[in-house]
Formats: C-alpha cells, sequence, structure tokens
C-alpha cells in the first residue's frame, strides 16, 4: 500500500481518531497501550516506555495472528511485562488490534485483573463505535447541508 493511500485511508483516519481521544485519558503510569491497523502500523501511547521493551516484530505479527484465529483476549507475558491485546473492530470496521502492555505484572497478577483489563479493551471498542458513528453522522449531515445548498443556489 502506498503511504498516501495508507494515511488517508478510512481505516487510519478512525485509527488516528481512536488514538487522540484514549491515549490523552491514560494515567501517566498506566498501562502501555498499542493500537494497531492490519498491516502492522503501530500507535503507541509511551514510546519512551515501548522501546524500553526487547520485543520483536515477529511477536506482534504472531499475536495478531492468534487474535485472528479467535483466541481472544490473548494474554502472554514478554520480559518483565504482561500482555492482553483483542481485535478493535467496530460495526463497520475492522480497525486492526488494540494491545495492553502491562510492566512488571506477573501472570499471576494479570489474571487477578483480567476483568479490568477487559473492560478496558471493551470500551476502546466502545469508544471506536461511537467515533465512527459520529463520523457517519457529520458525513450525513454534511451531504444534507450541500443538497440543501444546491437546492437553494438553484432557486435563486
Amino acid at each position: 500500500m502506498d503511504i498516501g493511500d495508507w494515511l488517508f485511508s478510512p481505516n487510519f483516519v478512525l485509527n488516528e481518531q481512536i488514538v487522540r481521544e484514549i491515549f490523552d485519558i491514560l494515567p501517566e503510569r498506566g498501562p502501555i497501550m498499542v493500537i494497531m491497523d492490519r498491516d502492522g502500523h503501530r500507535w503507541v501511547s509511551d514510546p519512551e516506555k515501548f522501546s524500553k521493551l526487547s520485543v520483536r516484530d515477529s511477536f506482534w505479527s504472531k499475536l495478531c495472528v492468534k487474535i485472528d484465529d479467535g483466541a481472544e483476549p490473548v494474554i502472554t507475558q514478554a520480559d518483565d511485562c504482561s500482555i492482553v491485546a483483542a481485535e478493535l473492530a467496530t460495526g463497520q470496521t475492522k480497525c486492526g488490534y488494540v494491545v495492553i502492555i502491562l510492566p512488571q505484572y506477573s501472570p499471576e497478577s494479570t489474571l487477578m485483573n483480567i476483568d479490568l483489563i477487559e473492560t478496558l479493551l471493551n470500551q476502546t471498542g466502545l469508544i471506536a463505535k461511537l467515533i465512527e458513528k459520529n463520523n457517519q453522522l457529520c458525513e450525513l449531515q454534511r451531504k444534507q447541508l450541500s443538497s440543501y445548498t444546491q437546492k437553494e443556489t438553484s432557486s435563486n
């Protein structure tokens, strides 16, 4: 995919909107959140902390394959971090994946808090759905205003 096509694709725009809404409200010492599109492009809530993780690209690819195979949420461990990931989709768009990275979480502590983590994943999906719905309503309103303006101009 050409970079221009990617930058102006509906998925890119939707993911950008999701990132702007969610990353601004994450606590400073909270989890690292990653939004990945289906082409492997990543948006990271804390790039500095993320860069310190020694996780290879192949890890992310395998994680996505597991999610695509229906294993959700995927719970795994990398270094001293727990990682929980799931598909990010709305009613009409498969945006990609949402990943929660919990530094210094053991597998046990992750499982003890899995309900809260799944709530965060679900809320991310809900935010994506609301953004998409808002975009659809804005587009409909723009079309209606455009149609109204054209009718008004032709009647003058």
